[in-house]
């Protein structure tokens, strides 16, 4: 595992990193892991909406050259 030191972080958000583990009855390391593995699933290519924007984003580029109604 991995240790981690965060350096020179606001007031504020030292505060609200010490009050968010008590709402969710956690400790103050399990929140900051649970934080760090929500950013990094969020940050993953494939996390970037349904398949509808997948299917878009892949045949963006085909030409197709007509905008297509959202609804019928």
């Amino acid at each position: 595992m991995v240790q981690l030191v965060v350096r020179n972080l606001e007031d504020e958000v030292k505060i609200r990193l010490r009050e968010r583990p008590a709402r969710h009855g956690r400790s103050m390391e399990e929140e900051v892991r649970e934080i760090l593995r929500d950013a990094a699933m969020k940050d993953r290519p494939d996390s970037g909406g349904g398949s509808g924007t997948r299917i878009v984003a892949r045949f963006s580029d085909s030409g197709l050259g007509i905008d297509l109604p959202e609804t019928l």
